[in-house]
């Protein structure tokens, strides 16, 4: 399957199991991931992303991304876990949050 198979050119959006998955949904997941392992990003970008990242969860776990898919971040991995429980905010990472030796 090609990636126009699933979202063809020209739309933007599909709606699966009830969820609508935008275009650049997966790439924005990663680039959030990014942020919030980053040890250098700033107090206010990694807001951003968790906030980000909160309300993409249920439309990646519709597309079945968790299932295929495991994080290597073991935070990250409990943190995602937790969301597709619950659905409440993130917990700062401490890792992410000092420098890397």
């Amino acid at each position: 399957m090609k990636a126009q198979d699933v979202l063809p050119d020209g739309q933007d959006f599909t709606v699966i199991n009830g969820q609508t998955l935008r275009k650049g949904s997966v790439g924005a997941f990663l680039a959030n991931v990014r942020i919030l392992e980053d040890a250098n990003a700033c107090v206010a970008d990694k807001r951003a992303a968790e906030q980000d990242m909160v309300t993409l969860i249920p439309t990646l776990d519709a597309l079945g991304l968790f299932d295929v898919f495991e994080l290597r971040s073991p935070t990250l991995r409990d943190e995602v876990a937790r969301l597709r429980g619950h659905g409440s905010a993130l917990r700062p990472s401490p890792a992410a949050a000092s420098p890397r030796a």
